[in-house]
């Protein structure tokens, strides 16, 4: 995983973190004025104190940027060493803008060696001049880099916290959007087929027997008004699917295509998760049966020992094949009985046709105990 680089505030922000630091350039711009020099050494000296304000601003303008070792950072010591070493004490307080510059600037390995170095050279060149009443300058390099170090640090963390806040709503989004797509599959899924397979059934009986068309043309309205409900109470998040309602719409919609139905005489009372969970199970193993599995019965099985429940629904039909492969449909019924703690299986029953499994405990499995040292 790639660094996370802090975002980039805009120039005035990066330039703000230069300004307080600047009131240590008083003792060098006091020093410049105050002590008798010849004109020419004036103007140079003034000229280096510019350079080196101007290089130290731009070091900290790239406080958010990658860090690295450039031709401003490297003026701002060249020029620190120059004028503390030429011209005494009062330019040794730049070795606290180097450190400054070190913190804001330089790789973290870096960033200690280089305010140690500066808080060394401080240090010589007030020892050397012996002004002892300046000593406290040293001092000030390592507080100034720890303060610049940790301000670094806290912009850091803080862009990672963005960064993964944003890739959580990403990934909510994106979940949120393959539940919606299951959702939409398994309701959709359903209902049209059973729309189709009543309306053709309709448009055979209309020639022969009209009443039974009108009949089964009602059913086709029913289904499509369920369908609409469903579709609108899933875009509101509160749609719910019980076991007994798909196993009732099951029995209605494959009696209606001449296939057989056995299944269980009552429901047991489940937990609301479980009910729904099995219900969509029911669904798109009739939905499948309706579209290609050729099958001439089906039946449905429900065990509840108290522990767990398991639901069986097995045709006898052509079972599995290229055509029947498990797709989209299996793949969301897999994901919704394993977010209740259960197992779904599918494949080929044991005397042919296509049979499907669903084993769902009645109560959520305890969390694994955490692991002290």
């Amino acid at each position: 995983m790639e660094p996370v680089v802090p975002a980039r505030p805009v120039l005035w922000r990066r330039l703000a973190w230069s300004v307080p630091w600047l009131v240590f350039q008083v003792f060098p711009v006091l020093d410049l004025v105050l002590t008798p020099r010849p004109p020419a050494l004036q103007v140079l000296i003034g000229a280096a104190l510019v350079a080196f304000t101007v290089a130290y601003m731009s070091v900290l303008a790239r406080f958010a940027d990658a860090r690295g070792v450039r031709p401003d950072f490297v003026v701002v010591v060249l020029l620190a060493l120059a004028l503390s070493a030429g011209f005494g004490t009062s330019y040794a307080g730049l070795w606290i803008y180097v450190s400054a510059a070190a913190a804001a600037s330089l790789a973290e390995r870096l960033v200690w060696p280089v305010t140690g170095a500066a808080t060394l050279a401080s240090a010589v060149v007030i020892v050397s001049y012996q002004d002892w009443t300046s000593l406290f300058l040293p001092i000030l390099c390592p507080l100034t880099a720890a303060t610049l170090w940790g301000t670094r640090h806290l912009l850091t963390i803080n862009a990672e916290l963005t960064a993964a806040r944003e890739e959580l709503a990403r990934n909510a989004v994106a979940e949120e959007r393959m539940r919606f797509a299951r959702d939409l599959h398994d309701l959709l899924g359903h209902s049209l087929s059973l729309i189709a397979l009543k309306s053709e059934l309709a448009r055979r009986l209309a020639p022969v027997d009209g009443d039974r068309a009108a009949a089964e043309m009602a059913d086709v309205e029913d289904a499509a008004r369920r369908a609409l409900a469903e579709v609108r109470e899933a875009v509101s998040g509160y749609r719910q699917v019980s076991c007994g309602q798909a196993l009732a719409e099951a029995r209605s919609a494959l009696s209606g295509a001449g296939i057989a139905f056995g299944g269980p005489e009552r429901v047991p009372a489940l937990p609301g998760t479980v009910d729904a969970a099995l219900g969509w199970v029911v669904r798109e193993a009739t939905t499948n049966v309706l579209r290609h599995s050729g099958a001439s019965a089906v039946t449905v099985e429900l065990v509840d020992d108290g522990t767990e429940v398991q639901l069986v629904v097995a045709d006898d039909g052509r079972g599995p094949t290229d055509a029947t492969a498990p797709g989209s449909g299996l793949t969301g019924l897999r994901e919704r009985v394993g977010a209740v703690g259960g197992s779904l299986t599918g494949g080929a029953g044991p005397r042919g046709g296509w049979r499907l499994t669903a084993v769902v405990p009645l109560v959520p499995a305890p969390a694994p105990a955490e692991v002290t040292a």
